[in-house]
């Protein structure tokens, strides 16, 4: 029994043919003013989206059926480069994206998007170039993304296979970002920190005592 539903992904991939796709471009600049994630999903590639009134793009491809939602991205080459921006991933995320295919990707972006659980898939260019021609056509558009096997489906039967590294690859079938995979490790910190202590004693809240004394001194002086 499978008991990560996030080993086989499945749903529509819509096709970015573009090279050098950067962050500002993904996620622009006046979507960055909150304090929260919310809404980023409306800013998500919105001068490609919509025009200059905010009227959307008939001729852009995420504003066309079916690929309004789409749960994966064939992209070209330097995907997400530019700035370091996580809301970039973030948009993404919640726009309903769950994996994104391309010969390359920013190094930052690709940290980011990983980190946070959202999958990165490298193929070299003459594959991509394969897929984006078949996800192209709206009746072969559905990809299947076998996660352990690190295989991309496409309809018409092909397959191509993708590697990960054990890390990123055990993330994203469990669900996970950075922050969870690292909680699910605390019994080993605990470990670590206490034969630390027993190791060094000396160190065991030095920082407090340091502070104190400062502060000691501070009150004489005042």
């Amino acid at each position: 029994m499978n008991t990560h539903p996030n080993t086989l992904l499945q749903g529509v991939a819509a096709p970015l043919p573009y090279s050098n796709l950067d962050t500002d471009q993904i996620m622009p600049k006046q979507f960055l003013r909150i304090i929260d994630k919310a809404g980023l999903d409306r800013g998500l590639l919105y001068d490609l989206r919509f025009d200059p009134a905010g009227a959307p793009r008939p001729g852009f491809v995420l504003n066309r059926e079916p690929y309004r939602r789409p749960a994966f991205l064939v992209a070209g080459p330097n995907f997400g480069c530019g700035s370091s921006r996580e809301h970039a991933v973030w948009g993404l995320q919640q726009f309903g994206v769950r994996a994104i295919i391309a010969p390359s990707f920013g190094e930052i972006f690709y940290a980011n998007a990983m980190n946070n659980g959202l999958l990165l898939i490298r193929l070299p260019d003459a594959q991509v170039q394969a897929l984006l021609d078949q996800v192209s056509q709206p009746q072969s558009c559905a990809l299947e993304i076998d996660v352990l096997a690190g295989q991309v489906r496409a309809a018409d039967g092909v397959r191509y296979d993708f590697s990960l590294s054990p890390r990123h690859r055990g993330m994203v079938a469990e669900g996970l970002d950075m922050v969870a995979a690292t909680l699910r490790q605390l019994p080993e910190i605990a470990r670590f920190e206490a034969a630390h202590r027993q190791r060094h004693p000396w160190l065991q809240d030095a920082a407090a005592g340091v502070r104190a004394r400062l502060d000691q001194r501070s009150e004489g002086v005042a």
